[in-house]
């Protein structure tokens, strides 16, 4: 714990320095990060996806926060990595806020000035993701306590309609869209990757505390909205014009594969593991994805990064993709829900087209640039379960256990 405030310190430290010069303030921000390797392996990939976002933040000419960003970054990082080893609800919930609120900023940020118009639109809906979200799971632990069923119930919704609203899942989707099309692609790149693994890990340990079997109908709820966002986020690429309204229903659509995991929450716990390690790594592949595509949005990338970003999304093996997608399904089997498993089968075809016509959008050959070299970097990252991720299901059982 104290090895995590020394790194809070250097990162808000970091922050001040870079009025004065915005490189030092990376560099600080970077040994922030490392600070909290030593805790955990799920800290060094998180470590990859916040160096990513600060070497692409350099990308943004005349960027009015630049320095702060860095810093921004490192507490998020930081934050995260807190989340995978601590399990109490008020530290868990603190950490959900101090990720969710600094987006508030970073998705204003603009290559002339400050886009205040859509920072407005994203700000009213994440308040009110933040304050559901808070409410529900307050709620759940109180009627865990008091197996007061019908406010379980209350408390699952408030939690489900929080966590919704936060990551973009259908039907509460409407500010995906406009904020990735409209904000700066690199900008959107950090509050599609980073931004999205905190509010899956609270739930994750939240329903995993309070779950019981009778909350089965509910998670039948779930389980159909997960299937909504899936077809709602990949019909709606299919029919999308630019790249980036692309991403964006395409995070749609990853956002209901990882809600699907939650169906699994009752079941034996090793299905749940399966669950869980699918769930986070399917973030993975969405984060590393997004930094990757959007990073190719704002200045292009060759075609090989592209394809092998497409190809993970996909689900081809042996990429990681693939192997996180495996894991939901096996979970999913085996906690009955056999029906959604085929779905998420289905919508994974359906999303071949698209992706494919992705890489034609964003595939413009290479050139070294500050960009394409962390797409790069991001096609390389879905080569890691190369060898089979036997030791990523340890580290989750190790972390919710």
């Amino acid at each position: 714990m104290i090895i995590f405030l020394i790194a809070i310190l250097i990162a808000v430290f970091a922050a001040v320095v870079s009025y004065w010069n915005p490189k030092i303030s990376a560099v600080m921000s970077v040994l922030a990060v490392l600070m909290a390797i030593p805790y955990s392996p799920f800290a060094s990939l998180i470590l990859a996806i916040a160096i990513l976002n600060v070497v692409s933040l350099l990308a943004i000419r005349r960027n009015q926060i630049v320095g702060v960003d860095y810093a921004i970054i490192a507490l998020m990082s930081l934050a995260t990595v807190y989340s995978f080893i601590t399990s109490n609800l008020a530290e868990l919930l603190l950490l959900f806020v101090v990720v969710s609120t600094p987006t508030y900023l970073l998705v204003m940020i603009g290559e002339e000035r400050l886009n205040v118009e859509i920072g407005i639109k994203y700000v009213t809906f994440m308040v009110l993701a933040t304050v559901l979200f808070i409410i529900g799971a307050v709620t759940l632990y109180h009627a865990h306590l008091t197996q007061d069923l019908s406010l379980y119930a209350i408390g699952f919704v408030a939690l489900l309609l929080g966590l919704a609203l936060e990551v973009g899942i259908a039907p509460l989707h409407e500010w995906v869209p406009d904020v990735f099309e409209s904000a700066n692609p690199i900008a959107v790149s950090v509050i599609a990757s980073l931004a999205k693994f905190v509010p899956f890990i609270v739930a994750y340990k939240v329903l995993m505390a309070t779950a019981t079997l009778a909350a089965t109908q509910i998670l039948l709820i779930l389980a159909v909205i997960s299937a909504i966002s899936m077809f709602i986020g990949n019909i709606g690429a299919l029919t999308a014009k630019s790249a980036s309204r692309i991403l964006a229903y395409s995070t749609i659509a990853n956002m209901g594969y990882i809600l699907a995991t939650f169906a699994a929450i009752t079941a034996p716990k090793e299905f749940v593991y399966y669950a869980i390690a699918g769930g986070l790594l399917q973030l993975f592949v969405n984060a590393f994805g997004k930094i990757g595509f959007f990073n190719a949005v704002k200045d292009g990338s060759s075609s090989f990064n592209a394809y092998l970003l497409s190809f993970s999304f996909i689900g081809l093996p042996p990429l990681m993709g693939f192997w996180s997608k495996l894991f939901i399904i096996y979970a999913l089997v085996f906690s009955n829900f056999l029906w959604l498993a085929i779905i998420l089968v289905l919508n994974s075809a359906i999303s071949v087209p698209y992706y494919l016509r992705l890489v034609r959008l964003v595939g413009t050959g290479w050139k070294f640039s500050i960009t394409n070299t962390v797409t790069l970097f991001c096609a390389l990252a879905m080569l890691v379960t190369l060898v089979p991720p036997s030791w990523f299901l340890e580290l989750v059982v190790g972390g919710f256990r």
